[in-house]
C-alpha cells in the first residue's frame, strides 16, 4: 500500500471519529468548576433528594452534600455561616445537610437568631427604599419568574428584609454578593424550601 493511500486512509478515520470524540471535548469545555476528583458523572436523575448535585457553574465544595456537623442546635434548625459561606439544615445526631450560600457583602452584613415567617413560590420582587437609593434604576416591582433576582422559592427571616432565596447568578455562590439576603442556587433553594417549615429557627453566624 503506498505512502498516500496510508495516508489518506488514517485521514478518513480520524475525520469518521471526530463527531465521537466532539461532545467529550464539548462537555469539558462547559465546565466552568470540573467535579471533585474521584468523582464520576452520571446522566440519569439522582436516586434520592441528598445525592450530590452536579452543577458546571458552583465550585464543588459549594455543592450540597451531608457532612459531620456538632451543634447544640435541635434538628431542623438552619444555620448560617457567613464567613465560610454554607448554610446548614441541622439533622441531628452530629450530622447536617449542607448548602453553598452567597451572603451579604462588605458593610451589609448581620447576625442574629429570627424565625421563618413567610414562605413564597416563584415570589415577586420590590426592592426596599434603601436599595432604590443606591440604585435608582432598579425596578419598583418584579413580578415571579424565571429572570427574578430571587429565583424559585424565598424563605423570609423574621421582621427582616432579608430572605433566604433563589438567583439568577448561580456563580456568585461562595461570594459576598447580597446586600443581606441569603443566596442558593435555584435547585437547592427549592430542596430546602420542602424541608423547612414556618417558625423554623434560624441562626445567622457573622
Amino acid at each position: 500500500m503506498s505512502l498516500l493511500r496510508v495516508a489518506a486512509k488514517s485521514l478518513l478515520v480520524l475525520l469518521l471519529s471526530a463527531p465521537l470524540i466532539a461532545p467529550s471535548f464539548a462537555e469539558q469545555r462547559a465546565w466552568l468548576y470540573p467535579p471533585p476528583p474521584g468523582i464520576t458523572i452520571g446522566n440519569g436523575a439522582p436516586r434520592h433528594a441528598l445525592m450530590m448535585q452536579a452543577n458546571t457553574q458552583v465550585n464543588p465544595i459549594y455543592l450540597r452534600q451531608v457532612v459531620r456537623y456538632d451543634t447544640q442546635e435541635r434538628s431542623g434548625t438552619l444555620v448560617v455561616d457567613t464567613r465560610s459561606h454554607f448554610l446548614y439544615f441541622v439533622l441531628g445526631g452530629g450530622r447536617a445537610l449542607r448548602y453553598g450560600i452567597g451572603v451579604a457583602k462588605s458593610g451589609f452584613e448581620w447576625r442574629g437568631t429570627h424565625q421563618i415567617t413567610n414562605k413564597r413560590e416563584w415570589p415577586d420582587w420590590t426592592p426596599p427604599a434603601e436599595m432604590l437609593q443606591r440604585r435608582p434604576e432598579l425596578p419598583r416591582h418584579m413580578a415571579g419568574g424565571v429572570d427574578n433576582p430571587l429565583g424559585a422559592r424565598a424563605m423570609y427571616i423574621g421582621s427582616t428584609l432579608y430572605r433566604i432565596h433563589g438567583t439568577t447568578e448561580p456563580w456568585s455562590i461562595g461570594q459576598d454578593v447580597s446586600s443581606g439576603c441569603i443566596r442558593m442556587t435555584n435547585a437547592d433553594v427549592i430542596d430546602l424550601y420542602d424541608r423547612v417549615k414556618l417558625y423554623t429557627k434560624v441562626v445567622v453566624l457573622s
